[in-house]
């Protein structure tokens, strides 16, 4: 028996299968293997053809079925995670009216910052947990303005997951927790928030059916088994934004319980039993994957556009006579910790919501042309992203946030022995690595919303912890210094 995980990244699109009673990866696979097209037609957009995500799904599940060699009817659940925040529209017909506003565009957030004030900054922090802010919500509005042509044809709206499981069933839905994250749910009513819709002028008929987060959502339809080699019926059993998805990959479901990412964009999510949010909506507050009316929990998220997308603007700019990220780490390893006074802000990839959606752009501060080297700018670009981290950790301990462990998978920048000493000395936190990903995790959690599961404790009874790295007190003082200098270029900035 065996489960289906699809992760709908802005990179690429991974495709997992795992059997379902060990809790083994089979197979997996992603597809491209260069990153996906982001289409910047004016600066601070960024748009994709959702299109592309379901052509590099099916290539990458292709893949997957052809080296696990299983057969289809053995598949019993589907499970989906995707790109948060993104807002893909369609018609009555099903056809796409436009492509997708992603996560990192930048062009809502004067329609969110207008809502804030409008709607009231305390009835959307108490309703909402959050501003509007750069979320779902407000590219819709700025579709609205911008192009009522594509506007007056809208019969749903979805995020990037929806599209996926609409594309496999064809029907849609959507969760709570996605409401959530595109600032939709009023928590304090349990329900599609009238404030935003009223202020915003979206009918309520452009959202779909509410879907719980574990359970047969839907299910294979024919022409999707005909077009991927699945079997027809086949429930879709999952889905969840990849933030929460990522928690729940590391096992983090209660309170108290802490998981980080570095991909791309990077973030630190945390778990709340209680409503709270950040008063100047800096990190912000979502529905987790087990939230519901009766039991309160709460994904307190950390992110940060410019991580991961600068150390790979770095390897296709600068570091183009190395062969691979590992190279670059080496190189960055041979420069001390404070990369000789070098300091870089990483912010960028558009607005950041930890600087109140702001938009910095990326600087490099302290350069010394008879002393600097290549290697101390790669190793002051992971320690930037490494303070980032630490600039919005500061911001969640102070709504009550613990973090002492954070758990990661090993991936992305968390490969980089840099980058995981110097989070873990700067932060003076704990870091375990974890043999795990957003593929795993919506695999994994497919089986709980088809009951083959009883509970979470089983469904990651055998998640494997690979390794463990404890600050290194003996050099905090350096990374705090580092810190410090930092931050104070930071605060110059904004």
């Amino acid at each position: 028996m065996y489960l289906l995980g699809y992760d709908i990244g802005s990179s690429s699109v991974k495709v997992c299968l795992v059997e379902a009673s060990s809790g083994k990866v089979i197979a997996s696979e992603f597809s491209p293997k260069k990153e996906m097209k982001i289409t910047a037609v004016h600066p601070g957009w960024a748009e994709q053809n959702p299109v592309d995500w379901w052509t590099n799904l099916k290539l990458a599940h292709e893949a997957v079925m052809h080296e696990a060699g299983i057969n289809a009817e053995d598949i019993k659940g589907i499970g989906i995670t995707w790109q948060m925040h993104g807002l893909i529209l369609v018609d009555k017909d099903q056809n796409l009216l436009r492509p997708s506003i992603i996560w990192c565009d930048s062009r809502a957030v004067p329609y969110g910052e207008k809502a804030f004030k409008e709607i009231g900054e305390e009835k959307c922090l108490s309703h909402l947990l959050n501003s509007p802010g750069n979320f779902t919500a407000s590219k819709l509005a700025w579709v609205k303005e911008n192009e009522p042509e594509i506007f007056e044809k809208i019969d749903k709206i979805m995020l990037p997951g929806d599209y996926i499981a609409m594309r496999l069933s064809g029907e849609i839905g959507i969760t709570v927790e996605g409401l959530s994250e595109g600032i939709f749910w009023d928590f304090k009513n349990n329900c599609i928030s009238e404030d935003v819709i009223n202020y915003y002028g979206i009918p309520k008929s452009f959202f779909p059916e509410i879907v719980p987060t574990f359970g047969i959502q839907s299910a294979v339809s024919a022409v999707a088994a005909e077009e991927l080699g699945l079997k027809e019926g086949t429930p879709i059993s999952y889905r969840a934004g990849d933030q929460p998805n990522n928690a729940l990959s590391l096992n983090v479901f209660n309170p108290g319980e802490i998981a980080s990412t570095a991909g791309t964009s990077g973030v630190v999510y945390g778990v709340l039993d209680k409503l709270d949010y950040d008063k100047l909506s800096r990190v912000n507050t979502f529905a987790h994957v087990n939230h519901t009316e009766e039991l309160t929990r709460l994904g307190v998220l950390l992110c940060i556009n410019g991580t991961g997308i600068l150390n790979s603007w770095l390897k296709h700019n600068l570091a183009t006579s190395l062969s691979s990220y590992g190279d670059m780490n080496d190189m960055a390893s041979l420069s001390p910790v404070g990369a000789k006074g070098l300091s870089i802000i990483p912010f960028g990839n558009g607005a950041e919501r930890v600087l109140e959606n702001k938009e910095t752009n990326c600087s490099i501060h302290g350069i010394n042309f008879n002393i600097h080297t290549k290697g101390d700018i790669l190793r002051a670009a992971q320690e930037g992203i490494v303070f980032s981290y630490e600039y919005g950790m500061d911001i969640m301990r102070n709504i009550g946030m613990d973090i002492q462990v954070i758990r990661a998978g090993n991936a992305n920048m968390f490969l980089s022995s840099i980058f995981r000493k110097s989070l873990a000395g700067v932060s003076n936190a704990v870091i375990e690595l974890y043999d795990t990903d957003g593929a795993v995790g919506a695999a994994r959690a497919a089986g709980m919303g088809i009951g083959f599961y009883a509970d979470s404790k089983e469904a990651f009874a055998s998640l494997e912890r690979i390794a463990v790295i404890e600050p290194q007190l003996e050099k905090r003082e350096q990374y705090l210094e580092a810190y410090s200098r930092w931050k104070q270029h930071l605060n110059e900035i904004v």
